[in-house]
């Protein structure tokens, strides 16, 4: 069965009448939210509705989901947040550090309505407007939780921005997050080890927020700012779109995961810079795994680019990758973005977790237009 096999009935138009939640993977810290000594799950299978407690007959309808290494969160269409999983630094959002193999309501955001959310690694942030708002509040905050955000409990953030400012979407990285205001200027904070922070330098500890201002054009060329409107962080890498269409990548290049055919400093770019190879497309949607990243353009063609050794890219055994060696394994890597699909793509997610410094697995998915 392929692709179109398995999507021909999905219908994708707004926020669907009726929906649910398929999971599969591994379930060492209850990610899942299944029952039994399964270690992981090779199918998709749909999570029953009783598992979210909602009474009164409510509908369920699922706006937003995101994975973190071992813990998973999604938004419901009435603006619930549930969270359930590893809780070791407090990614669920409960005030404990107890993980929950059943989803569980982060009840201190009931006076939020949930937007959008994003999983790190340890961590997990959310875009939300307070339910009860006479227009003197921002209708898009950002609250953070978990690994290195201070605290276990939602915690509104405002960071390098002016109180009130509208968030447009966050991301989080393994160790890094991103925020995009609605005006288009991008905060960063995490660590920087490998340049992931887009602040011209590497550094050593975690970093406070500040916002981005640099952007180059070309490798030689002096940057400038940029107006940003999409961004997606990958494990220690970052790529965002701008007003244009136009795709920058920093951080972490040393599988190709930047698309640039030589790198500002060893194996990191330390400022964005503009993917030249994509030059002249107007990209719409971009999103980064772990050592790999993906674009989609504005008329549904899919780029990808990054390590390939277990088929991430998509692009089947082709000629034209070099190869080099990472723990003693051969990888197939491809630097420079490579058309994957031409048409009738939507939305594209990539998604990575590493353990103990070794790649364990990727999983990539990609959602096509209807053909209803």
């Amino acid at each position: 069965m392929d692709v179109d096999d398995v999507l021909s009935n999905l219908r994708v138009v707004g926020v669907p009448t009726k929906s649910a939640i398929y999971i599969w993977g591994y379930n060492h810290s209850g990610q899942t939210a299944r029952k039994g000594k399964e270690c992981h799950l090779r199918i998709p299978k749909s999570l029953p509705p009783k598992l979210f407690k909602l009474g009164n007959g409510k509908s369920l309808r699922w706006t937003d989901i995101a994975c973190g290494r071992e813990h998973t969160a999604a938004v419901a269409s009435d603006g619930s947040l549930f969270t359930w999983g590893a809780n070791e630094f407090g990614q669920l959002g409960d005030g404990t550090e107890d993980s929950a193999k059943e989803p569980k309501k982060v009840k201190s955001l009931e006076t939020e309505f949930v937007k959008s959310v994003s999983c790190g690694a340890h961590c997990t942030a959310a875009v939300a407007e307070p339910r009860e708002n006479d227009g003197t509040v921002s209708k898009s905050r950002l609250w953070v939780w978990g690994q290195n955000q201070g605290s276990d409990y939602p915690r509104l953030f405002w960071g390098a921005f002016t109180p009130n400012t509208v968030i447009k979407q966050v991301s989080c990285g393994a160790v890094h997050v991103m925020a995009l205001s609605e005006d288009g200027l991008l905060q960063a904070w995490g660590y920087n080890e490998y340049g992931q922070l887009g602040r011209g330098r590497t550094s050593q500890g975690l970093q406070g927020a500040r916002v981005l201002n640099a952007y180059a054009r070309f490798l030689d060329d002096a940057p400038e700012q940029v107006k940003i409107v999409r961004v997606s962080c990958g494990e220690y890498h970052t790529a965002a779109i701008s007003e244009n269409g136009e795709v920058y990548t920093w951080g972490l290049g040393s599988m190709g995961q930047l698309g640039h055919c030589s790198l500002q400093s060893g194996d990191n770019e330390l400022i964005p810079r503009r993917v030249v190879a994509l030059d002249g497309i107007v990209v719409g949607d971009v999103s980064c795994g772990g050592v790999h990243s993906c674009a989609v353009t504005e008329g549904g063609a899919l780029y990808a680019w990054g390590g390939g050794h277990v088929g991430q890219l998509g692009v089947g055994p082709q000629g034209g990758f070099f190869s080099c060696s990472l723990n003693g394994s051969d990888m197939l890597l491809r630097n420079i973005p490579v058309l994957v699909i031409p048409s009738g793509v939507r939305l594209a997610t990539w998604s990575i977790w590493i353990r103990k410094e070794n790649v364990n697995s990727w999983k990539s998915k990609w959602q096509k237009r209807s053909t209803l």
